[in-house]
């Protein structure tokens, strides 16, 4: 699998409404896709329209199972990247995080 970014922007309203996507793509990738795709993290951003977007970290077989993936949960899985590298100066800082297992 490649290791993919993938940027929802706007995409929710608030953080509950993101926190309920992220328990239902947890739940179709762990699944219904484990050998297709694998939710990593994902960086949440208050957008300039006040809404919530992500940026996530994805391994993923191919691009076609992140689309396939993002139809599933019902978000959008159209605007991603492949990672050519990763450069770490310091690792994230520790803060309180939800995870979606």
């Amino acid at each position: 699998m490649e290791l993919y970014v993938i940027r929802r922007p706007s995409a929710w309203a608030s953080l509950s409404e993101l926190e309920e996507a992220g328990a239902k793509s947890a739940r179709i990738g762990n699944e219904q896709m484990p050998d297709r795709v694998r939710w990593i993290r994902s960086y949440v951003v208050q957008e300039a329209d006040g809404r919530i977007g992500t940026f996530c970290i994805y391994e993923a077989r191919d691009g076609e199972s992140i689309r396939e993936h993002a139809r599933r949960v019902g978000m959008p899985g159209e605007e991603f990247y492949k990672i050519a590298a990763t450069v770490v100066v310091r690792a994230d800082p520790a803060q309180q995080s939800a995870a979606a297992e």
